[in-house]
């Protein structure tokens, strides 16, 4: 007669998860230990994405000044923002949560400084120079929220950042540093100072300035008010500042007569607006220093997309800038530090 406390089924020995079971289950704790991360890299590819819809806007007549270009990206993604909030009944969806309103203003004002930033110096230095002096910002970022958070920053991370700049500047490859210009590169215009105290440069170095100050806020808000707060306080301000400027410098507006003229505009503000909030989104569940290494991955994106939509074939050292960039990511991701 069957003994009933033995069980039918052997226990003994243990069955071992399949490989594919057991590499499916690494690959999960990594995904759910890094979600921050991945959110950051994936908006790069949507800022990407707007960068070659600027471009391709760029070619197509009539000339559409970086005011014009900044007040309808940021007017649909305030729309965009409210619009959803409004419907999905979020609390205060103007002014965000009473705590740390404060904090979103400030997330409005240094973002805006680093747009204007960014567009100012495009006017005045070749991309390259450009392109490099705006990825200053992670390493600031990083430093900034070591003193101002009392986040760690360990020597690896930092280590990371200092090689992805390096990949930066391996693909940028600046005039500034490396002596010459790319073939087909836009020349790089000397620009006489602003009130004989500013240039481009020191403009870049501000909008750097304001990208740190974005990102050590977004990370400092957390997950107190919903990511689309956050938009929405850079999104108005930034539409306030550039009527104002517009209209004080008395800059015309061009309409659209073009039926892709007018989809690059929707493009634009659309890809504008997914980026934002997957940044956001990635920043609130990170350290500065751990989010803010992942926006290095917005360069490989460019040099893809300018591949794939420009024939843009990438040289030797784009591809070395690459994969140094690539790996600091995956060390970040990994590293326990």
């Amino acid at each position: 007669m069957d003994d009933p406390n033995i069980p039918e089924q052997e226990l003994w020995p243990p069955k071992k998860a399949s490989r594919i079971h057991q590499a499916w289950a690494a690959m999960k704790t990594a995904l759910e230990g890094n979600t921050g991360l991945l959110l950051v890299a994936a908006s790069q590819a949507f800022f990407s994405l707007m960068n070659v819809s600027v471009k391709t806007l760029n070619s197509i007549d009539p000339p559409v000044s970086a005011l014009q270009l900044i007040f309808v990206r940021m007017s649909i993604t305030w729309f965009c923002c409210t619009g959803y909030m409004i419907a999905a009944k979020v609390p205060n969806p103007i002014l965000g949560p009473k705590g740390v309103r404060l904090l979103l203003v400030f997330r409005g004002f240094t973002g805006f400084i680093s747009l204007f930033g960014i567009y100012y110096s495009l006017q005045y230095l070749s991309l390259s120079d450009a392109t490099v002096l705006t990825f200053l910002a992670p390493l600031c970022t990083a430093v900034a929220g070591a003193v101002l958070l009392g986040e760690k920053f360990s020597l690896k991370q930092a280590a990371a950042a200092v090689i992805s700049l390096i990949g930066v500047v391996l693909i940028a490859r600046p005039a500034s540093l490396f002596g010459g210009l790319d073939e087909g590169s836009p020349l790089e215009v000397l620009l006489p100072e602003v009130d004989g105290i500013l240039t481009a440069k020191h403009v870049a170095l501000i909008g750097v300035l304001g990208a740190t100050g974005a990102y050590t806020t977004l990370t400092a808000i957390g997950k107190r008010a919903h990511p689309l707060h956050a938009l929405t306080s850079f999104s108005v301000q930034s539409v306030i500042a550039t009527s104002v400027a517009m209209l004080v410098t008395k800059q015309p507006i061009v309409i659209p007569a073009r039926a892709e003229w007018l989809a690059m505009f929707v493009m634009i503000g659309i890809f504008g607006f997914f980026a934002q909030i997957l940044l956001t989104m990635g920043l609130q569940r990170e350290s500065a220093s751990r989010g803010s290494m992942a926006i290095y991955t917005q360069i490989v994106f460019a040099t893809i997309f300018e591949r794939v939509f420009f024939n843009v074939v990438p040289t030797i050292l784009s591809g070395i800038g690459t994969l140094l960039i690539v790996a600091s990511a995956i060390y970040v991701a990994v590293s326990s530090d």
